[in-house]
């Protein structure tokens, strides 16, 4: 069983993942449990004991702070294999992450373009290099450019798709 208290999360239900050819590689199945820190310790029990009658693998995703509750259950904690804790995206794969969002809009993300380099700014700012959050601030900023029809990413743009957020006071 690993744990990995993460700042991005995924939808809360659990996923059974499981190889192409409808078994599971080597007779193991993995379930990805999100959001993990705000299950009550009777789901966390249920999670263990079925852990301990199959040979089911898990990953545990959940805020910072879940290693330290989890290991007031030493029956539970025992059974962690590892903790890895996500961090923020650097400069270079900030950059690299939304040229990808620049590119899946037809457009080219240079850092030698100022109105570029405005708008990597903002998101660099708004974001802090926030993966989730990037993915959702994207979201916004391609909702306003369809809906005006605007063929470049500004920091106007990005501004105004920060504003359709709830991320919270800068």
């Amino acid at each position: 069983m690993c744990m990995f208290p993460a700042r991005a999360a995924m939808p809360t239900r659990p996923r059974s993942c499981s190889h192409p050819s409808g078994g599971s590689p080597a007779g193991f199945e993995l379930l990805i449990i999100d959001e993990a820190d705000r299950l009550k310790t009777t789901a966390l029990e249920q999670f263990r004991d079925h852990y301990d009658r199959s040979r089911l693998g898990m990953i545990l995703i959940g805020m910072p702070g879940i290693e330290k509750r989890l290991a007031r259950y030493p029956q539970l904690y025992s059974r962690i294999g590892f903790v890895h804790e996500y961090r923020t995206l650097s400069a270079d794969e900030l950059v690299f992450v939304l040229q990808h969002h620049w590119s899946k809009l037809s457009l080219t993300l240079s850092a030698d373009d100022f109105t570029d380099a405005e708008a990597l700014a903002a998101v660099a700012r708004i974001t802090g290099g926030n993966f989730r959050l990037v993915q959702r601030l994207f979201a916004q900023i391609q909702r306003i450019m369809e809906i005006n029809t605007l063929s470049t990413i500004t920091r106007e743009v990005v501004e105004t798709a920060r504003e359709s957020l709830v991320i919270g006071s800068l």
